[in-house]
């Protein structure tokens, strides 16, 4: 409760209202082109996965956001809001550094096998093999590593504290390097629904939220990481039953 009062103090109004009209305009431009296949233009591609993960990291993002702006204000910096909307800018840098990494792969994919945008891949095996993928790291202890950084914003601040602006960056980077270490391989299971399969990307949004804010955090990943493997093998199963 006092991590709640912490974060909740009035002169947070003003981060928070920032990242929810953030938020809100990235799932504004989101919705409108789910579903939708379209020319597979690189630079638009970056743009949409950045967009994406916007929309679906921020909200989990939140509360290491609006602890840092009010630790801010406890030490004196000169614009808490400023240093707060620096961290939040570095956190989504590094997000989209992960974006160009996955829009030149589906670059590549829509320009060389099938698009992607709204079916994901037609070929199982592939979408077995990313199922496996993402189920096994949800066992890892990197995964596990990443995770305790994401769902301790307190202990994370305590043991990174930089000052001043450049301080603000470089903590907001180091956090967005965790949250990409904790959940790249579920952004990949959106080349298995759909990259713009918009349920999907709620699913695997609504699911990263609980992993992160949710005392039970670690073992929801270990429980998602134990159906994923099962999910892939048991969709091996039926495509090796289907050929014979």
């Amino acid at each position: 409760m006092a991590l709640l009062r912490l974060i909740l103090q009035r002169d947070r109004v003003v981060v928070a209202l920032s990242l929810a009209a953030v938020v809100a305009l990235a799932w504004r431009w989101l919705v409108p082109h789910a579903g939708m296949e379209m020319e597979p233009d690189f630079g638009f591609l970056a743009a949409m996965w950045w967009i994406m993960m916007i929309a679906m990291m921020l909200p989990s993002a939140a509360p290491m956001i609006l602890l840092f702006g009010a630790a801010s204000g406890r030490q004196n910096a000169r614009d808490p809001d400023l240093t707060a909307a620096l961290f939040a800018a570095a956190y989504l840098a590094v997000w989209g550094v992960f974006s160009l990494a996955a829009a030149a792969l589906q670059w590549w994919i829509e320009t060389r096998i099938e698009p992607v945008m709204a079916e994901g891949l037609s070929s199982r095996w592939p979408s077995a093999a990313l199922l496996l993928g993402a189920g096994v790291y949800q066992l890892t202890p990197l995964k596990d590593a990443c995770l305790r950084q994401c769902q301790s914003p307190l202990a994370f601040l305590m043991g990174r504290w930089r000052p001043g602006w450049r301080g603000a960056f470089v903590m907001g980077a180091q956090h967005g390097a965790y949250c990409v270490g904790c959940c790249w391989m579920l952004m990949a299971l959106l080349f298995v629904g759909g990259v713009m399969n918009l349920w999907w990307v709620i699913g695997i949004a609504s699911y990263v939220f609980l992993e992160k804010v949710v005392p039970a955090g670690p073992r929801l990943s270990r429980a998602l990481g134990a159906a994923l493997i099962l999910g892939a093998i048991a969709l091996a199963v039926a495509l090796l039953f289907s050929h014979t």
